[in-house]
């Protein structure tokens, strides 16, 4: 039976790490007036520090997110690469693809080029593609990134025009909409890369893809999590392209926004305990089975209900057995996973025959994903 691994793995964050003390300097005030919500929300986040694609002395940007993801993928030193899956939240343009433009960024010889769509699991469906490829004998080397340059989109100067758009509204209070303003203490810049071939690397270790398991609960939820939209009463969205270009300023449409109470409402009860129901009854699995859990989540607020929700399902780990650098490197949205696994990775606490069960929700219209890797040597 043919098997498929991650032989290398390899992150690149921008810059210097940015302290909570600095963010807002970095990323400017809005409206010339400091956040209200900033101290509350890193409280409760936990992150100590993170990394923007942002000079923090001039302003100016210092990678697009396709230089961000091309700097991931040259760490990891391929001779070659028969396949290119990149995933991304906000890519630098509407079109072409993120993925060609990292191809672009690399100027490797033409190879099978896939871009990945959605938020957070956009980089762990790029991953996915890479491994059905190898396992199909479609490709030998393919390379799956995550990559996130979210600052851009973050800064004070965005949301300027919205809030002299309604200034006599925001007299009492003066700071953004929380829906926005929260996010932009939560979301940092980074990008991740994985090499995949049918054989463990000769050295060291590498981590066997035993399987991967997707869900949407598109079908039953409204969207939580977008940019270039705004949410309705009825709870759809009317798209950029429904706006002019005057109320793209005005009402901030291509910010991102989040649904609060639907995010804390129901992400646990689906991305946990739904979808792992489904897959202990899918793939059989125990937690005395797995010896790392990764999880990937966005703020230190989730960590004791993500725990909670594996306790409703009979499926208790340990937080001794859980492995997480949120605190250190941000929220980095698709590419959070490839950053964890490579920090664990080279971490030297890793041995042969440990499992890892990786856990990324996404909260764009509810989706989810578990990997399970085995970690393993070349022999």
């Amino acid at each position: 039976m043919p098997n498929a691994y991650i032989t290398n793995i390899a992150s690149f964050l921008p810059n210097q790490p940015i302290a909570n003390d600095e963010m807002e300097s970095v990323l400017g005030m809005i409206n010339g007036k400091p956040s209200r919500a900033r101290r509350t929300i890193l409280r409760s986040n936990g992150i100590k520090s993170r990394y923007y694609a942002i000079d923090p002395k001039t302003g100016a940007t210092t990678h697009s997110n396709a230089q961000l993801t091309a700097e991931a993928v040259r760490k990891l030193d391929c001779k070659q690469i028969d396949c290119l899956a990149s995933g991304t939240s906000i890519p630098d343009q509407l079109m072409p693809s993120h993925a060609v433009m990292v191809h672009g960024e690399l100027g490797i010889p033409p190879c099978e080029v896939v871009c990945t769509s959605g938020v957070c699991l956009s980089g762990i469906t790029a991953l996915k593609y890479a491994w059905m490829g190898v396992l199909s004998g479609e490709f030998r080397h393919a390379v799956a990134t995550g990559s996130e340059t979210i600052s851009a989109m973050m800064r004070g100067r965005c949301f300027d025009e919205e809030v002299q758009a309604n200034i006599v509204a925001l007299e009492k209070r003066p700071e953004i909409a929380f829906e926005k303003d929260f996010l932009r203490w939560m979301l940092s810049d980074g990008a991740g890369a994985v090499l995949i071939e049918p054989q463990p690397a000769r050295e060291g270790l590498s981590l066997k893809v035993e399987w991967i398991i997707e869900r949407s609960y598109a079908n039953e939820m409204d969207t939580c999590m977008y940019a270039g939209a705004d949410k309705q009463a009825d709870g759809s969205l009317k798209g950029w392209r429904e706006y002019t270009p005057e109320e793209w300023l005005k009402k901030s449409v291509f910010s991102i926004k989040q649904d609060v109470k639907q995010l804390n409402e129901h992400i646990i009860h689906y991305t946990v305990e739904r979808l792992l129901t489904e897959v202990k009854q899918l793939k059989g699995i125990k937690p005395d089975d797995i010896n790392w859990f990764v999880p990937h989540y966005s703020s230190n607020f989730f960590r004791e209900r993500v725990a909670e929700g594996l306790r409703k399902v009979n499926f208790e780990i340990p937080f001794e057995r859980w492995f997480t650098n949120l605190d250190s490197t941000g929220n980095t949205g698709a590419a959070s996973i490839y950053i964890m696994l490579d920090e664990l990775l080279h971490s030297g606490r890793l041995k042969a025959g440990e499992t890892l069960l990786c856990y990324v929700p996404e909260s764009g219209r509810i989706s989810s994903a578990f990997m399970l890797l085995t970690a393993c040597s070349a022999d």
